[in-house]
């Protein structure tokens, strides 16, 4: 017994040693797609109603299409072509395991005493780590580690809601009390709840860089993603993360890689970079008992993904850029940047399943009105490149000529038909046809009860129902700081 005690207090004290050297490393080990991982800057740093671009951000179909591609954009228009350290008393056993061979009633009598120690050094690490979002001040312990199992994800995108948390918004139901968004959108039968996150967003030419509007804080960095993401676990409806891959809206206008990743020089160490971010991301979804239900590994990348540079032009939302070098471009418009774009799609997608195998991964992209950008795009990526994606997603907005509801579904039938292996999500709308304007003709509602007669398609998420636009107006009328759900708007929800 004597010895077995001696050697447990040699293990602990090997351990303690070694898990304070390592609180400073990196805790993602990137895989092989390329050796150049010196010049890659992987993880996030800690952490008004702005009208958005294209579907997130919608403007006229002109802009939209500015700063991509001509080669692919050619395709396009023609009229054919309509962390902190947390351990638990198994982990332990399982390091303590890997550092030495031991009994395993040395292991169990470790583990015991490091059980009581290594709170303490958790809460030390946390408390000196970036201060934290004010919206996580009052985030609810979470109730859902695991993804959700939905027939249906009748769901919207509330990205933006998180800010008004600053100001002290109040929600208001169609009766005139007051509750949480995430109830009144359950009382009207919505159950998941789509997030958006982005890089850096606090770089230059970021979503919350100073004069934005939205500089406040680093809205829709990691920190406050997953801060965000706990609520929507704890109110118990499905979670599905837009990841960008940007430091600022991505869209078909433009795909700008991240301030961190602009010195990568070559295709397989920008690959590196996404496989790392986003299992970073995941990592700390999961630690937070928020493991999301689906992942969007980037943001309507008709044209391709990580495309552009900024300039001394480039606005708050990203418009007009430069297109970055050949060797690391994924625009799709060309060979070189199909295959980078290939590559930065899997890496994605590896990078989810490798924390959350029942994680579904999504692919996103809009133009539902060009039936043969559709179907060119889904070829190269699902035909020539087998991306293993799950899901496929799209925009679908009838103010910026998508039609409604009733002339989706041709293509809409198409494609499940020729991807039998694939799910499908309609990934944004709204349903107004104008800017900000309604006809109130049950589109909304057509959306949702077409999409679900269809085989394998899973869900439909509202586009911001606190945010009206050139997409279509809000479902919330907004008084002085606070929201009253509009009735009329949603009779043709629930």
């Amino acid at each position: 017994m004597k010895f077995l005690k001696n050697l447990t207090a040699c293990v602990s004290c090997t351990f303690l040693v070694l898990l304070v050297q390592s609180c400073g490393d990196d805790t993602v080990s990137p895989p092989s797609y390329g050796s150049n991982l010196s010049s890659v800057s992987e993880f996030p740093a800690s952490s008004s109603d702005i009208a958005p671009l294209s579907s997130d951000n919608p403007q006229s179909s002109s802009e939209v299409v500015a700063g991509s591609s001509s080669s692919l954009f050619e395709i396009m228009s023609s009229d054919g072509l309509s962390s902190a350290v947390s351990l638990s008393s198994s982990s332990v056993a399982e390091l303590l395991s890997s550092i030495t061979e031991v009994s395993s009633s040395a292991v169990s009598s470790a583990t015991a005493v490091l059980s009581s120690t290594v709170p303490s050094l958790s809460s030390a690490v946390q408390s000196s780590s970036s201060e934290q979002p004010r919206s996580s001040s009052q985030t609810p312990s979470s109730s859902s580690a695991k993804p959700l199992q939905l027939d249906f994800y009748n769901g919207a995108d509330i990205s933006e809601v998180q800010e008004y948390e600053r100001s002290n918004s109040k929600f208001y139901d169609v009766d005139g009390k007051e509750s949480d968004i995430f109830t009144i959108l359950k009382n009207h039968g919505f159950n998941s709840i789509r997030l958006r996150t982005f890089v850096s967003p606090k770089a230059k030419y970021g979503y919350a860089a100073s004069g934005c509007g939205h500089d406040a804080e680093a809205y829709g960095d990691k920190d406050h993603v997953v801060a965000y993401a706990k609520k929507v676990k704890a109110a118990g409806m499905g979670l599905l993360v837009d990841i960008h891959y940007s430091d600022v809206w991505a869209d078909p206008g433009k795909q700008i890689i991240p301030e961190r990743w602009r010195g990568v020089n070559n295709a397989d160490a920008m690959a590196d970079s996404v496989y790392a971010y986003t299992k970073d991301l995941m990592n700390a979804l999961k630690a937070a008992d928020a493991t999301p239900d689906m992942v969007q590994i980037g943001n309507e990348t008709t044209p391709g993904i990580l495309i552009h540079k900024p300039n001394s032009k480039t606005d708050c939302w990203g418009n007009g850029v430069d297109k970055a070098a050949t060797s690391v471009n994924g625009d799709m418009g060309t060979a070189a940047g199909k295959a980078n774009a290939a590559k930065y799609f899997n890496a994605g997608i590896k990078a989810v399943k490798e924390v959350s195998p029942t994680t579904k991964t999504v692919l996103h992209i809009e133009r539902i009105r060009q039936a043969n950008t559709v179907t060119w795009w889904m070829g190269v990526i699902f035909d020539d490149y087998k991306i293993p994606a799950d899901v496929m997603g799209f925009s679908a907005y009838t103010a910026y000529g998508d039609g409604a509801p009733d002339s989706w579904m041709n293509l809409f039938n198409t494609v499940t038909t020729k991807y039998s292996m694939l799910e499908f999500i309609v990934a944004e709308y709204n349903g107004g046809d104008s800017d900000n304007h309604y006809k109130f003709d049950n589109s909304r509602q057509k959306t949702r009860e077409k999409v679900q007669t269809l085989n394998r398609w899973i869900g439909t998420f509202f586009w911001e129902p606190t945010i009206g636009g050139a997409w279509g107006p809000a479902l919330f009328d907004k008084r002085g700081k606070d929201y009253y759900a509009n009735k009329d708007a949603f009779k043709e929800f629930f």
